[in-house]
């Protein structure tokens, strides 16, 4: 249990930090659930519209230090593919 003044501080900004850390990486998961689902359903135009977000929260996500640079890029990446091959 923290006793110091410095070590409560800690613990409250911890706590602030994972409350929105846990609500970044939700709705990033949340974002890219959607991508999946119309990709599954075959419906390139709600993919593409999906995507579009999907992408700038993920964007978001790693700004935040969220997720590590490549993470982000390497999520991207596999949608966008996954999208495009839908089309054609």
């Amino acid at each position: 249990m923290a006793n110091h003044a410095s070590a409560k501080k800690r613990v409250r900004q911890t706590i602030k930090r994972t409350a929105r850390n846990r609500h970044i990486r939700t709705t990033v998961r949340s974002s890219v659930k959607r991508v999946r689902a119309a990709i599954q359903a075959g419906d390139a135009g709600a993919a593409k519209k999906a995507l579009v977000e999907a992408v700038s929260q993920i964007d978001g996500a790693v700004s935040k230090g969220l997720y590590h640079r490549k993470t982000g890029s390497r999520y991207i990446s596999r949608l966008t593919h996954q999208v495009n091959s839908l089309q054609g």
